[in-house]
């Protein structure tokens, strides 16, 4: 199994499937969203209660709060409704306004409706068409 540099990690990493899809994702966020590689980390480790997670790729706001939380996964995961609401999970822990999954192929976006929206419960996501720019995900 080769190596690849994580910018994020600022060193060498299995070249593992999940890892080429992290690495292809994290150059998206850089290239096309504009999220300066200073406002992410990969392998964040959480805790929930007594649970144990890990967040591949976790986007910060300009102020330092959590604004993005990405799930990846290999190449040949079909994204099943099961695989979909793992990132949901991560919610409570740092009440992110932004998820995304990604098997690479294709990618999943949701962006969580306000509470203070009609008939829309707090924790509720909506699923987005394309993933806005990261000056844009500041602004709500």
């Amino acid at each position: 199994m080769g190596q690849v540099w994580d910018p994020l990690r600022k060193k060498m990493v299995a070249l593992t499937p999940e890892e080429k899809v992290r690495q292809w994702f994290i150059g998206v966020l850089r290239e096309t969203v504009k999220v300066p590689v200073h406002m992410m980390m990969s392998e964040v480790a959480l805790k929930f209660g007594e649970k144990d997670y890990r967040a591949d790729i976790l986007i910060y706001a300009r102020g330092g709060a959590p604004l993005m939380i990405v799930e990846c996964k290999r190449e040949t995961v079909d994204l099943s409704r099961e695989v979909l609401e793992q990132v949901p999970r991560y919610y409570p822990v740092l009440d992110v306004p932004y998820l995304a999954t990604t098997p690479g192929r294709s990618t999943f976006l949701f962006q969580r409706v306000p509470a203070t929206a009609p008939a829309s419960p707090a924790g509720t996501y909506v699923q987005l068409k394309s993933l806005p720019l990261w000056e844009a995900m500041q602004q709500g």
